[in-house]
């Protein structure tokens, strides 16, 4: 069976490991969601990963609702994370760009109006905005005529981070957000040809992999699902009946590889006692399927050896531990990352953490 340090194509993407990067939103990129060079400096220290994806990334304004988090749909932000993508690949990396629409959890302030989502619904809990964190507010339905407009979006920031440099994309159909509120059945009340059935339900997921992949070549996108469990109040009441079908349509399309973050019922960042849809996935995509979720060397490399995925994705782990695949290999000890800092301004927490090198330079 494969080791975590052993090489995996990931569609068209070559990675030295299969140790990945997870996505991990920052914000250190400004109001103008342009990434500087301290964010090319983070992912830069981060490029031992078989393959960095990058954080969550606005493909409009309308879909980019976290306070300082980058976007791809200026031509300032394409020329800000051209800086990191080439510093990436000068010290021997590989970054994909995770493409996000956050739906109704962008709060009007930083989206510019209402908020869009499959039905009219609000989001439990609090936005995270310039003014504080504040109420999330009621969403409306996107209209039928609106969905080819949100899909061009998708598709012009794909062609952003193809000049942008990347080596890829991901599209963000987890976690609560846009895609994720049409999959799920606790936010999806539509009676039209995006509501009701599994099958209608997948479609804004399949029709959005689909334009990326007709902008990249379906073995340079990637999608990340969220099948069990409750992201951001969103939840469904037969995961398995509608993420299996979306996995076999993954299938077909060809993407590169899938990525599911599948907490369990003792997890450290979200928890549920819904069963993973892993295994059933498995059977219907057998291409690239990589785990993520409170994963530890032990963990990973036994469900490798199982055969339940081939690569796993690490998130908060590499927060503090830019070295993260040398200190695996050599059973290092990790470096605890700082909660406090994960989201605030400047270096500290951000670029400072120590490698194993800086320990005995």
């Amino acid at each position: 069976m494969p080791s975590l340090f052993d090489p995996i194509q990931l569609g068209a993407i070559a990675a030295p490991n299969r140790i990945l990067m997870a996505p991990l939103t920052r914000g250190r990129s400004g109001r103008d969601g342009v990434p500087d060079a301290l964010v090319a400096e983070y992912y830069t220290q981060r490029s031992g990963a078989g393959l960095i994806i990058s954080e969550a990334t606005g493909i409009s304004r309308e879909g980019l609702g976290w306070p300082n988090a980058p976007g791809l749909w200026t031509d300032a932000q394409v020329e800000g994370w051209k800086r990191v993508t080439e510093s990436v690949h000068q010290a021997g990396g590989r970054i994909v760009a995770q493409l996000w629409h956050m739906g109704r959890v962008v709060h009007s302030s930083l989206g510019g109006g209402q908020p869009v989502s499959s039905s009219v619904t609000t989001a439990p809990g609090q936005a995270h905005t310039y003014e504080g964190k504040q109420d999330y507010e009621e969403a409306r339905a996107l209209g039928l005529d609106e969905i080819s407009r949100v899909l061009d979006d998708y598709a012009l920031a794909a062609e952003n981070a193809k000049r942008a440099g990347f080596d890829g994309v991901q599209l963000h159909a987890a976690n609560g957000y846009l895609i994720d509120q049409f999959l799920r059945d606790n936010a999806n009340f539509r009676d039209d040809d995006y509501g009701g059935s599994p099958e209608n339900r997948i479609r804004l997921l399949v029709q959005a992999t689909e334009r990326l992949a007709s902008v990249w070549g379906a073995d340079r996108v990637s999608v990340r699902l969220s099948p069990n469990g409750d992201s951001q109040g969103v939840k469904d009441s037969d995961p398995a009946s509608v993420f299996v079908p979306a996995a076999a349509e993954l299938e077909r399309i060809g993407i590169g590889f899938l990525e599911l973050r599948e907490p369990g019922p003792d997890g450290t960042f979200g928890r549920s006692k819904q069963p993973k849809q892993s295994p059933a996935i498995r059977e219907v995509f057998k291409r690239p399927l990589v785990l993520n979720s409170d994963y530890n060397l032990e963990r990973a490399q036994a469900d490798l050896d199982a055969g339940l995925a081939d690569a796993i994705s690490f998130g908060r782990p590499f927060l503090a531990n830019p070295d993260l695949p040398v200190r695996l290999q050599r059973g290092a000890p990790l470096n605890p990352d700082d909660m406090a800092t994960w989201y605030s301004a400047g270096p500290q927490g951000y670029v400072d953490y120590p490698t194993l090198e800086d320990a005995t330079a």
